[in-house]
């Protein structure tokens, strides 16, 4: 499949719009003795590097560190097992391997950790505002309304030894052009009039940004408030102060205005009468003011 701004018989890969990433470049300026990141790896295109990583720790092909990116995915997933793809070179699909030394009790603070880290990097880097959707979507602002510019998907596994590890996978839309959009509410960079689309940069700022929030967070014993965390994700929020659906198991569904997020990292909703109910297990639906009484339905 070739770019409509490829010259005529170019391949896949010939858009000089969307260079390549640079992997020694990148190697050079984030695998560094006592960091964060061990060892990085560029492939082409794959499946889904989430997959990929979690089968490598598995088999213990994978260290803790281990950065896997591609410059294509085919099968990339999101929540709820969601589809996520994009053409070649047209954003930054990346995985990483963490074995947090916290209480497991608070790992669900990881994909929330990572959209803190992703959001401020890609701000500052591309020189746009992001804003954060509970739990794991990064939203920026195109033509005056909202738009999913990329997504988190934290998934749990063991390394051959059996400590717990973590997936943690980041997929961001960058160069995507508007007829390249694979549904409308989704968004780029690009569309969002980014000054600054080199993804090398990109990658560069949001990886150490992680490794900074990481940093913060392991020390602090994975507690969201001491490391900072949760103010930091509270300030970014674009649920917050929001009426919202929250799909639960079973069929329920609860709405009411999401109100806070706790020290476990789940959505406070508060409902009928004002009654606030913790929710983790649930896909969140931003609604209008106004669109129904709060309440379980």
């Amino acid at each position: 499949m070739s770019s409509r701004h490829d010259p005529p018989g170019a391949g896949r890969w010939s858009d000089l719009g969307r260079p390549p990433l640079n992997a020694a470049a990148l190697r050079g300026a984030l695998v560094r003795p006592g960091g964060l990141w061990t060892r990085l790896e560029v492939t082409e295109v794959t499946g889904s590097t989430n997959a990929d990583l979690a089968a490598r720790a598995a088999s213990g092909e994978a260290a803790a560190g281990t950065v896997l990116i591609a410059e294509e995915q085919t099968a990339g997933r999101g929540r709820l097992d969601r589809r996520w793809q994009a053409p070649p070179r047209s954003g930054l699909f990346l995985s990483v391997l963490l074995t947090p030394d916290v209480p497991a009790a608070r790992w669900g603070w990881l994909p929330l950790l990572a959209g803190v880290a992703t959001a401020a990097a890609v701000s500052r880097a591309a020189g746009v505002d992001i804003s954060l959707k509970w739990p794991n979507d990064l939203l920026v602002e195109v033509a005056g309304e909202e738009r999913k510019l990329g997504g988190i998907l934290s998934e749990a596994t063991r390394t051959p030894d059996g400590t717990p590890a973590a997936v943690l996978g980041i997929g961001l839309n960058v160069s995507l052009r508007a007829e390249e959009l694979p549904v409308p509410t989704a968004g780029s960079l690009y569309l969002a009039g980014a000054p600054g689309l080199d993804r090398d940069p990109l990658l560069r700022a949001v990886l150490r940004s992680l490794a900074d929030w990481y940093r913060r967070w392991t020390e602090a014993a994975g507690d969201a408030v001491d490391g900072g965390l949760q103010l930091a994700y509270t300030a970014g929020s674009a649920t917050l102060g929001r009426r919202v659906r929250a799909e639960l198991p079973g069929g329920r569904q609860l709405l009411g205005e999401a109100v806070a997020v706790d020290g476990d990292g789940r959505l406070v909703i508060a409902g009928a009468e004002g009654v606030q109910q913790p929710v983790d297990a649930a896909d969140i639906v931003h609604l209008r003011a106004g669109t129904g009484p709060a309440g379980e339905a």
